[in-house]
């Protein structure tokens, strides 16, 4: 197997610990609400500090592994964040859990930029939606191993602090097969040096392109936050015990899974055809983007087999559509630049999905799930807008910084 595909391995199972360890915390809440008797709001208080150095650090994290290069910038971020998330095990109130989570966001920021920007050094254009769908499944089967695995450490072990020791742990085996695995630089892009000038913050913000790009993730990836955040208090809402529903409580998780890899193969498919890049990335949208709509009818569900099935479809639509977002950052700027775009997209969604968080506990703590799943199902429409009116070639396409697709 090319070695670009063992990097792509290890990508996917860096984002798979990644969402493990910040699983950890989500899949134990209705344990900790009730040991120290939290609300959903002193709950959201915790996942906002994490989101808070998150979205900080996606800007500083992005611009560093541009600047540090792939394979040491993603060693340093995972190093960190498993001792963050092992660290956590020494919480013993609501203020230092926002402390431990706001470390755990400090590093695992870093981990998309990086990917990112690793799909565009190793792949090929006609290969990055199958290469990027590769890593942020890792995303899916994270939130899906979590909630079985913390829950039996939970139960093995009668107190929840060893779950956050052992899944720590798994970053520093990913850690020793990153360094032995992948060289210190890249090989030369099919149209440009791998090493390419990195543009500033100002030269890119320029371009519509990049707002594009973050305007996509920015109306996207909160809709992806409030199912991974909040779905197990969902299910607790709807009246089911998460004992009782772990068979089902993956299933969203999985069916996101398969989205990734829908949307990267379809628009690979749609370009080996012959269409553009960018029309293959937008189809995508348009197949798929409807599907989010389904936590509409989720939202006034009490029966668990057609509110997983509505959760699966939307989460399916949500991943297609998240893994063109990611890719056009390598589609569209030129290699130098592709972590720092990357970076700032995610800087802005952690934003917005710290007020978004905030929200969601207000409003759950007041009324229901329900007035927040209506809200959400916005999102899709706009983004869709937005991959046509606003990501698109210039006529500085092709010049500089900015590819043409």
């Amino acid at each position: 197997m090319p070695l670009r595909w063992w990097i792509g391995g290890l990508l996917f199972a860096s984002t798979t610990i990644n969402y493990i360890d910040r699983q950890a915390l989500n899949v134990l809440a209705p344990y900790l609400k009730t040991e120290y008797h939290w609300t959903n709001s002193d709950f959201a208080s915790i996942v906002i500090a994490f989101r808070l150095a998150y979205a900080l650090m996606q800007w500083i994290g992005g611009r560093a592994v541009d600047r540090l290069g792939t394979r040491r910038g993603l060693s340093l971020a995972v190093a960190w964040y498993s001792v963050a998330a092992m660290a956590t095990s020494l919480a013993g109130g609501l203020w230092s859990f926002r402390l431990f989570r706001f470390l755990l966001g400090v590093g695992e920021a870093a981990n998309w930029p990086a990917a990112t920007k690793a799909v565009a050094e190793w792949f090929p254009p006609k290969e990055r939606g199958w290469a990027v769908a590769l890593f942020d499944s890792g995303s899916a089967i994270g939130g899906a191993v979590a909630p079985s695995l913390v829950v039996w450490l939970y139960h093995r072990f009668g107190t929840w602090r060893p779950a956050f020791v052992i899944t720590g742990l798994l970053g520093f085996l990913w850690l020793a097969a990153w360094r032995a695995v992948v060289p210190a630089a890249p090989p030369q892009r099919l149209h440009e040096a791998a090493g390419s000038p990195t543009a500033s913050w100002g030269e890119l913000l320029r371009h519509p392109q990049t707002w594009g790009v973050i305007a996509l993730r920015a109306l996207l990836d909160p809709y992806w936050f409030l199912i991974a955040d909040w779905f197990a208090l969902f299910l607790v809402s709807k009246g089911f015990r998460i004992e009782d529903t772990l068979f089902g409580f993956w299933l969203p998780f999985l069916s996101a899974d398969f989205g990734n890899f829908f949307g990267g193969g379809f628009s690979s498919w749609l370009i080996g055809r012959g269409w553009s890049i960018l029309a293959a990335r937008r189809a995508v949208y348009v197949v798929c983007g409807p599907m989010m709509l389904l936590l509409i009818p989720a939202a006034f569900t009490s029966h668990l087999v057609p509110l997983l099935a509505y959760f699966a479809v939307a989460t399916f639509g949500y991943a297609a559509c998240s893994t063109m977002h990611l890719v056009l950052p390598s589609d569209l700027f030129a290699s130098g630049s592709v972590g720092t775009v990357s970076g700032m997209a995610g800087m802005v969604t952690g934003m917005v999905t710290i007020a978004s968080t905030y929200a969601v506990g207000a409003v759950t703590d007041r009324y229901s799930f329900a007035p927040v799943l209506l809200a959400a199902s916005a999102a899709p429409l706009l983004a869709m807008a937005v991959a046509f009116l606003v990501v698109r070639n210039t006529r500085e396409s092709g010049q500089g910084v900015l590819l043409r697709i």
